[in-house]
């Protein structure tokens, strides 16, 4: 078996909001992320897959098709969205690092052809990232 890690780059905005708490106690959890007009990235998604190398190609995965999936199912959904309001997911979960890296492992896994979806990261700054490996 192999790892292979291929990476993207979006920008988005959001904001940290729990509707079952207060305006103060949401501004005291989140402080100057519970802006409701929200702030932005920029991004970088790093997917990892794990598998066999193709004897004929050497490859795990097609790079282009692998490419093509992350662009189909995250960086159009993501890139350019307020994920507060416009993608789905993000409408009852708060778009935090962590629950980005595991909405997007939910967006790919079971659509990678020829590899396991062995981990997610997301880089919410040079210095922040999460990890998800999916439910093991």
């Amino acid at each position: 078996m192999i790892l292979l890690t291929r990476k993207a780059e979006f920008s988005s905005a959001h904001f940290y909001w729990n509707d079952a708490w207060s305006v103060e106690e949401n501004e005291r959890v989140f402080g100057r992320c519970a802006n409701r007009n929200g702030h932005g990235h920029n991004y970088t998604l790093e997917v990892t897959v794990a598998g066999e190398v193709d004897p004929t190609t050497g490859f795990v995965v097609d790079l282009k098709e692998l490419k093509d999936i992350l662009e189909r199912e995250v960086v159009s959904v993501y890139d350019h969205r307020h994920l507060n309001f416009e993608v789905p997911e993000f409408k009852t979960a708060i778009p935090t690092t962590e629950n980005m890296a595991i909405a997007i492992w939910q967006r790919l896994d079971g659509k990678i052809p020829h590899a396991r979806l062995h981990r997610v990261r997301v880089y919410e700054m040079a210095d922040l990232f999460a990890d998800y490996y999916g439910e093991r």
